[in-house]
């Protein structure tokens, strides 16, 4: 008769998480390395090579920052096409993304900030609530994640 022996399936589930993890960190990985390639090349790097300068002098979510993405939206339809880590991408925007797609798209929203003069992730993050209808309780989650992306203990 074989016995249970708790520790060493304690061991086998720690491996377990780990391996998973590991997925997950590869994954972070290969998408940190593509991340937005798309705007180096045709038909999008013209479109943003013009308008990059002007978004930074614009508000985010303002009418001017608005009339700014409505030039642009043929590069920007190419462009959420190629990147899943935009709502845009999905049919069902935010619902349809994975948690992964979900976090290198608050690290691209954070960066993003930082192009502005007056760039604000946490005002952002409440003005795409509006944007793309997500839940308080997920933009607590993304509240609650951005010292981990700032380098910051929460």
């Amino acid at each position: 008769m074989m016995t249970f022996d708790s520790r060493i399936d304690t061991f086998r589930h720690i491996h377990l998480v780990q391996s998973f993890l590991g997925r997950v960190v590869r994954e972070f990985l290969a998408r940190s390395e593509r991340h937005d390639r798309s705007k180096l090349v045709s038909p999008e790097v013209e479109v943003f090579d013009e308008m990059t300068p002007k978004l930074a002098g614009s508000t985010y979510g303002s009418d001017e920052y608005r009339s700014y993405l409505a030039r642009m939206k043929p590069a920007l339809d190419h462009h959420y096409a190629a990147n899943d880590h935009h709502p845009e991408h999905y049919p069902g925007g935010i619902a349809d993304m994975s948690l992964v797609a979900l976090l290198e798209m608050l690290c691209d929203w954070k960066a993003a900030t930082l192009r502005h003069d007056d760039g604000d992730i946490r005002r952002s993050i409440e003005i795409n609530q509006g944007r793309f209808g997500y839940s308080d309780e997920l933009k607590r989650i993304l509240l609650n994640t951005l010292p981990i992306i700032e380098g910051v203990s929460p």
